[in-house]
């Protein structure tokens, strides 16, 4: 099987989610290419709840669509409200990725935390790319897990760990990947700002993370050890 995930995965990690208000600046923010300004619509890969959909919604004034196998329509409605959208502002496709048949194509293609969940790499964003309309944006975000966030979640989550393919991190394989679409102006980077990030319940092993986090953040330097994402942008081709 190419999926790391079902939904019952998904199901049990979004069990308890209480939205919240989207800030009007997210760690991302800086590598989104210019040419998002201006699109029309976006479509978000894997994203729900809909928070980054909320975001380019409100920063772009684009027409949003997230496409996501395990949808929940009201906790959707409920980020809608606490974000002040209408309702149905985020337009839902409750849809397994690979098997979806699109009806249009769309200016801005994105997901975060999605294609580290397959062990084809090189479908998963070759089915990205084919969903871009000419001149289009691709932006995708993954985990670095090759480095002291890797370490963590090896140790304290081994269920989350082994639900990434950890050789989707390289950037060498993403730069490889990527040179073989119909992309150019592409860019495979470390994000700059460091941060330890654990998904777990022990309020001790929180806490040292937290101040873990904080000492990084003296060195904001992109590296495999310490960056704890991954970006990845393009334009498609005319």
């Amino acid at each position: 099987m190419n999926n790391l995930t079902d939904k019952h995965f998904w199901a049990d990690g979004w069990k308890g989610f209480e939205p919240s208000k989207v800030p009007d600046k997210l760690f991302f923010t800086k590598y989104i290419p210019k040419e998002v300004a201006g699109k029309r619509n976006f479509i978000e890969i894997g994203g729900f709840p809909g928070t980054y959909s909320v975001y380019f919604h409100q920063r772009f004034g684009l027409d949003v669509t997230l496409l996501d196998f395990h949808i929940d329509k009201p906790i959707i409605e409920q980020v809608e409200e606490v974000n002040h959208l209408l309702k149905d502002t985020i337009h839902c496709i409750e849809s397994d990725f690979f098997t979806f048949q699109p009806e249009q194509q769309y200016d801005v293609v994105f997901s975060s935390g999605f294609i580290e969940h397959f062990q084809d790499t090189k479908d998963v964003i070759d089915r990205h790319v084919k969903l871009l309309s000419e001149k289009g944006v691709l932006l995708i975000l993954l985990p670095n897990l090759r480095g002291l966030n890797g370490w963590l979640n090896r140790i304290f989550d081994k269920k989350n760990y082994r639900a990434h393919n950890i050789n989707s991190m390289r950037l060498s394989f993403l730069r490889k990947i990527m040179n073989e679409t119909d992309m150019q102006n592409v860019t495979v980077q470390y994000t700059s700002k460091p941060m330890l990030w654990l998904a777990t319940q022990n309020r001790v092993v929180k806490t040292l993370v937290k101040f873990g986090s904080h000492l990084l953040k003296l060195f904001p330097i992109p590296s495999r050890l310490l960056s704890p994402y991954i970006v990845i942008c393009g334009i498609k081709r005319n």
